[in-house]
């Protein structure tokens, strides 16, 4: 009797194991995808929390910004500026400081180049952004231009264009003249500024 037991079991248990492997490897796939996509960032910017309205032949909002190389105040600018509001957890932005401290190089004196943080989470991406985590950022990427850490996100409100790190370029009338939300290429951005300057 417990042979006759055993013999029509041995199939449900092969059946109850098939269904237990397929349902763990369904269950496996469906972690690692949710665990790529969790840690992918999009190639082209970080996303933004906030976009402002400002579009390209508009006049630039004034600000004035404390930075690590005294104050910035666009009002008082003569020369074409280049802005960019950025994130200091943001992958592009760390990319984009390469490019921004070869730019600052190049073109002091004719061009005014500042950064201005534009989120409010920290380096980490947990906790809340400040000034140390600006210096953070400026120390470890060796940024070579003008940081500003904007805690009310004021200049964000009005400048950024929905991803991190977006780029305005401002003339000397104060007009906005190009803007880019994610990483741009140097080749890019010379463009833009020799129609400035």
């Amino acid at each position: 009797m417990s042979r006759a037991v055993s013999k029509s079991s041995a199939p449900n248990r092969s059946r109850i194991a098939i269904y237990a492997i397929g349902t763990l490897l369904v269950v496996g796939v469906i972690v690692a995808i949710g665990l790529l996509n969790r840690s992918a960032v999009p190639n082209s910017a970080s996303n933004a929390p906030i976009t402002s309205t400002l579009k390209v032949g508009s006049t630039a909002p004034e600000f004035t910004v404390p930075t690590n190389a005294g104050p910035f105040d666009l009002a008082g600018v003569s020369t074409p500026v280049l802005l960019e509001v950025f994130a200091t957890w943001c992958p592009h932005c760390q990319r984009e400081t390469v490019v921004l401290n070869d730019l600052a190089a190049k073109y002091a004196g004719k061009v005014a180049l500042v950064a201005v943080s534009g989120s409010a989470q920290g380096m980490d991406g947990n906790s809340p952004e400040s000034q140390a985590d600006v210096n953070t950022f400026g120390a470890q990427y060796n940024v070579r231009y003008p940081l500003a850490f904007d805690p009310e996100l004021k200049v964000a409100g009005q400048y950024i264009q929905g991803g991190f790190p977006s780029l305005i370029l401002i003339d000397k009338n104060k007009k906005v003249t190009w803007t880019a939300s994610g990483e741009s290429s140097e080749a890019d951005i010379v463009k833009a500024l020799k129609k400035v300057l």
